[in-house]
């Protein structure tokens, strides 16, 4: 695991390149069918959800989803649910029930939508029912932490027999910028919030909240480009400016990136994944409703 502080850890869990709940689904399983709507109000863009198989098992499959670019968030309302997100989560979760699928939930919100609208459409009566539903569920529950896991638009979808985190996603009561605006009354301090809020994979495994970590399997490249001149708009900027200090007629070279978590280099940690999620599948398959509610229940009464 890279030696990062928790603030950069944030900041890449937080990245628009990371894979999304949809590249999870799409990697891990091996046929998925997307369902929508809560049967009551609408469908919500920052909740996906529907059946897949995996070797051969059926799982209902939950996700809350971000997007990569404007468009894309305006319709994921930036991984944000409404209300409507959360019903047609516990409506999912429901039909597993009833059909005997294993429920399989990947977590990647910045937390529940706060505006008036979803307020008024009971935003925390939805949380509550989910905690509620979801606690006594006679199929198993495993919820996967991919990104950020904030506040209760995460915890709506982690009431779970077990909790799985990647290295650089995060959980926690909210962001470290309320935390630090609420506590110090300065929100620029949410670099040192997010160091005592306890909010990394490593944390929390220490902790028990979660039961694993996965590696993101990420090497540095450091790959070192000649850099090109960039256009602007009064025109080429010439190669020294780009750099900012560079001198004039040295060869000038991009400052090395670290290597971060993409579509591109997530294969190894799919497979991972789905290895896991396997021997997930065979370890619960052997238990009763009984015992899994009941192994739910003490895993919740600990905190």
């Amino acid at each position: 695991m890279e030696e990062l502080t928790a603030w950069e850890r944030v900041k890449r869990a937080r990245s628009s390149e990371r894979p999304t709940s949809i590249d999870y689904i799409s990697g891990i399983f091996d046929r998925f069918m997307e369902l929508h709507g809560d049967r009551v109000c609408r469908d919500d863009g920052a909740i996906v959800g529907g059946i897949a198989r995996l070797d051969g098992i059926m799982v209902t499959v939950i996700g809350e989803q971000k997007g990569r670019n404007l468009k894309q968030n305006q319709k994921r309302n930036f991984g944000m649910p409404y209300p409507d997100g959360y019903r047609k989560a516990l409506r999912l979760m429901k039909q597993a029930e009833k059909f005997g699928r294993p429920v399989i939930c990947f977590v990647d919100t910045p937390g529940a939508f706060c505006g008036i609208e979803a307020e008024e459409r009971g935003q925390g009566e939805a949380i509550a029912r989910n905690l509620y539903e979801m606690s006594a569920l006679k199929v198993p529950v495993l919820s996967i932490f991919i990104g950020e896991g904030g506040s209760g638009g995460a915890l709506a979808l982690a009431v779970a027999n077990e909790v799985w985190m990647l290295e650089n996603a995060t959980y926690s009561i909210l962001s470290p910028e309320g935390f630090a605006s609420i506590l110090w009354k300065d929100g620029k301090r949410a670099d040192e919030a997010a160091g005592v809020m306890k909010i990394t994979a490593e944390d929390l495994k220490e902790l028990h909240i979660v039961e694993r970590v996965f590696g993101e399997h990420l090497e540095e490249t450091g790959e070192i480009e000649e850099a090109d001149e960039e256009e602007t708009l009064d025109g080429v900027r010439e190669l020294s400016d780009y750099l900012g200090d560079a001198v004039e007629g040295e060869e000038k070279v991009q400052e090395e990136e670290p290597a971060m978590l993409n579509r591109d280099n997530m294969e190894p940690l799919v497979q991972e994944l789905r290895e896991g999620i396997l021997e997930f599948l065979r370890i619960y398959h052997r238990k009763t409703p009984v015992q899994i509610v009941e192994e739910r229940y003490a895993r919740f009464r600990r905190f």
